[in-house]
C-alpha cells in the first residue's frame, strides 16, 4: 500500500512590499519570483520614492500619488547611503500595523557599527578586538590596544569593503589614522586575524537557524574577501560554536533575516558585521538553497497586523 505525501498547510495570499530602489537585482527578483511562487501577491515599492503622512488617527506612506494600503508585510531591502530615510519609510509602515521582516529600529541598530560592536560586546559574542577615539593624543595608545601591527582601520560608514584599510606597521597604522583624523571621518582600529587566511564566513539566519553557509576567499594577496573584489565563493559546514555565535549576534541586533560574517581566529569565531539587507545571489548559487523562498515562508508563519515590537536592546 502507497502511503500519501503529506498535503502542505492552506496558507493565506498576503499582499507583499519589497522595499528596494532596484527591481532588476538578483535579491529583489528572486524575493518576487518566491512570493508569487507561494501563491502571494508582491510588488516592489521604491522606498527613495515614498513619502509620508505622520498623524495620530492614520499614519500612511504614499507613492506617486497613491496610499499604499493593504499590505500584510514589507521585505526592506534598504541600501546602507539611504539608512536613515529608508528606515524612516520602514517606521512609518509598522506604525500603520504592517509587519516587517526586519525592524526599523534593529535596521539602524545593525547599520551604526559602533554601536553593534558594543551591543554585540555587552551580550558576550566573539569579537576582534576593537578601539575607537576621538583625540590625536590617544594614537598610539589605540594602536596598542589592538595589539599592534598589523591593524585593520575601518571607517564606520564604509560598506562591501571599501574604507576598509590593512595598516602593516606601525608607522603606516599612524599615518593612516592621521589621514582618517584630518578627513574628519568617524573609524574604528581593530586587530587583524591573521589566521583568517583572507577569508571569512558568511552565515545566513532566519528567525533562529542559520539556513545556509558560505566560504568567502579574498584573491591572492587581498585580505578582504568581498565577492565582488573577485573573491571566490563555497558552501561551507560551520561549527556549533559558529551557528551559536550568528544566531546570538541576530538576536542581539534584534533582526529575523540577517547576513554575520565571522571570522575564524585563534580564540574562536569572531564577528566582523551584521548584515540586515544580505544579499542572496552570491550564497544562493553558492549553496544550492532557496533562501528567497525561506524568508517567504518565515513571513507566512510570522506575518500579523501591529505584530512589530523592538526586540533587543540598545
Amino acid at each position: 500500500m502507497t502511503t500519501a505525501p503529506p498535503v502542505a498547510p492552506l496558507v493565506v495570499p498576503l499582499k507583499i512590499g519589497i522595499l528596494s530602489r532596484q527591481p532588476e537585482i538578483y535579491s529583489t527578483r528572486r524575493l518576487m519570483e518566491a512570493a508569487v511562487a507561494r501563491g502571494h501577491e508582491a510588488r516592489v515599492v521604491n522606498h527613495l520614492l515614498c513619502y509620508v503622512n505622520i498623524t495620530s488617527r492614520k499614519p500612511s506612506v504614499h507613492l506617486k500619488g497613491e496610499e499604499l494600503i493593504g499590505l500584510d508585510a514589507v521585505i526592506p531591502r534598504i541600501g546602507a547611503s539611504v539608512t536613515f530615510y529608508g528606515t524612516a519609510i520602514v517606521r512609518q509602515f509598522e506604525m500603520g500595523g504592517v509587519y516587517s521582516v526586519n525592524e526599523s529600529v534593529a535596521i539602524s541598530r545593525s547599520r551604526d557599527k559602533l554601536r553593534s560592536l558594543q551591543l554585540l560586546a555587552r551580550a558576550g559574542v566573539g569579537l576582534p578586538v576593537s578601539g575607537f577615539a576621538h583625540s590625536t593624543s590617544a594614537t598610539d595608545d589605540l594602536i596598542d590596544l589592538v595589539g599592534g601591527a598589523p591593524l585593520i582601520v575601518k571607517l564606520l560608514e564604509g560598506t562591501q569593503g571599501t574604507g576598509v584599510v590593512l595598516a602593516e606597521t606601525r608607522k603606516a597604522a599612524q599615518s593612516t589614522i592621521e589621514a582618517f583624523r584630518s578627513l574628519k571621518t568617524r573609524f574604528l582600529v581593530q586587530e587583524f586575524i591573521k589566521e583568517a587566511g583572507g577569508a571569512d564566513i558568511r552565515c545566513f539566519v532566519i528567525g533562529n537557524r542559520v539556513v545556509a553557509a558560505m566560504k568567502r576567499q579574498g584573491k591572492p594577496g587581498e585580505f578582504r574577501s568581498n565577492l565582488h573584489k573577485g573573491g571566490t565563493a563555497t558552501p561551507e559546514k560551520i561549527t556549533p560554536a559558529e551557528r551559536a555565535t550568528a544566531v546570538k549576534a541576530v538576536k542581539t541586533m534584534g533582526l529575523n533575516v540577517a547576513g554575520v560574517d565571522l571570522l575564524r581566529s585563534n580564540h574562536g569565531p569572531v564577528v566582523m558585521e551584521v548584515n540586515s539587507s544580505p544579499g542572496l545571489e552570491g550564497i544562493e548559487k553558492a549553496t544550492g538553497k532557496d533562501l528567497a523562498g525561506e524568508i517567504i515562508a518565515f513571513i507566512e508563519k510570522n506575518a500579523k497586523p501591529h505584530r512589530t515590537k523592538t526586540r533587543g536592546t540598545g
